[in-house]
C-alpha cells in the first residue's frame, strides 16, 4: 500500500470525531480527503456520510445527509489514480476556463478537475439541462444532489433498460436527445462521453445526466470530435443494443444541433 492510503491513526481521530464517517471512509482515503470531509462538516455542508452508492476506478459516490436531513451525494476522487491522470488532460488543454494550468502533480490535477465537474454541473443545471444540483466542492470532494428516493440512488440507463418495454424505451430515447440537445444549445458544452453509464432513469421514466467532469466549452480544440463520438455511441447503444426502430440517424442528430454550434458568450463560471 502507498504512504498516501493508510489506516487513520489517533492524531486523526481527534480532527474527524464522527464514528460513522470514520468508520465509512477509514479504509480507502488518504488524511488530506478525511480533512477535507471535516471541514465541509465544519461548513455545516453535510452533517454526516453513510455508505457507497457507486464505486469506480477513478471516484466512489456516497450517501451523505444535510443539517435538515436532505440527502446528498458526496463524490470523492481518488488522489493516487496515476492512468486517471492521462486520461483527463485531454478535457482539460485547451478549455478556456483553464488557461495557463499546469499541473505540478496529480493531486493538484485531481482538485481542478473536481472543481471542473462542479462547474460544469452549475453551467448545465443554470440553464435547466437535468442534472444533479451542485451544492459544494473541495480540494477532491463534490457535494452534489441526490437522485434516488430512501437512500437508493435511481438506476443507470444501462442497468434498466432490459426491464423496459419498447414504448417506454422510445419515450427515454427522445428524452435523451433533447437533453443532449439542450447540453450543447444551452449550456454551450459537449458531454464528452454520453452513454447508457452516464444516465439515470427515475421512476416516471424522465432521466438525469451524470458524470460531466469530461466536458468541455464548446470552443474546445476538440469539442466536435467528442460531440459526435457521444452522438454515435448513444444512436448506437439504442440502435444495436436495444434494437429500438425510431433511432434517429447520426447525421439527424447533429442537424437539430449544428444552429447551435457558433459559439455564443456564455457565463464561463
Amino acid at each position: 500500500m502507498s504512504d498516501d492510503f493508510f489506516y487513520i491513526d489517533k492524531r486523526d481521530l481527534k480532527r474527524v470525531k464522527d464514528k460513522d464517517l470514520i468508520e465509512t471512509v477509514e479504509e480507502v482515503f488518504d488524511t488530506r480527503t478525511l480533512l477535507t470531509i471535516h471541514d465541509l462538516i465544519n461548513k455545516k455542508i453535510i452533517y454526516r456520510m453513510n455508505g457507497v452508492v457507486s464505486a469506480g476506478k477513478e471516484s466512489r459516490v456516497y450517501l451523505a445527509y444535510g443539517y435538515n436531513n436532505e440527502q446528498y451525494a458526496v463524490k470523492i476522487y481518488l488522489t493516487s489514480t496515476a492512468v486517471f491522470r492521462k486520461g483527463i488532460m485531454k478535457y482539460i488543454t485547451g478549455d478556456p476556463r483553464f488557461i495557463g494550468f499546469k499541473p505540478s502533480d496529480t493531486r493538484r490535477l485531481i482538485y481542478m478537475w473536481t472543481r471542473k465537474e462542479y462547474r460544469n454541473l452549475k453551467r448545465m443545471h443554470s440553464v435547466g439541462v437535468k442534472v444533479p444540483k451542485p451544492i459544494a466542492f473541495q480540494n477532491n470532494i463534490l457535494v452534489m444532489e441526490f437522485i434516488g428516493e430512501n437512500g437508493r440512488r435511481y438506476p443507470l440507463l444501462i442497468e434498466a433498460y432490459s426491464e423496459l418495454d419498447v414504448c417506454d424505451l422510445a419515450r427515454i430515447y427522445d428524452k435523451v436527445i433533447d437533453e443532449y440537445v439542450k447540453i450543447i444549445c444551452k449550456a454551450q458544452l459537449v458531454h464528452g462521453d454520453y452513454s447508457a453509464f452516464n444516465i439515470m432513469v427515475k421512476p416516471d421514466l424522465d432521466i438525469v445526466v451524470i458524470d460531466v467532469g469530461q466536458s468541455v466549452d464548446l470552443s474546445h480544440p476538440n469539442a466536435l470530435d467528442f460531440l459526435n463520438r457521444d452522438i454515435r455511441n448513444i444512436n448506437r447503444f439504442f440502435r444495436n443494443e436495444i434494437k429500438l426502430d425510431s433511432v434517429l440517424t447520426d447525421e439527424e442528430v447533429y442537424e437539430r444541433i449544428k444552429p447551435c454550434l457558433t459559439v455564443k458568450k456564455v457565463d464561463l463560471y
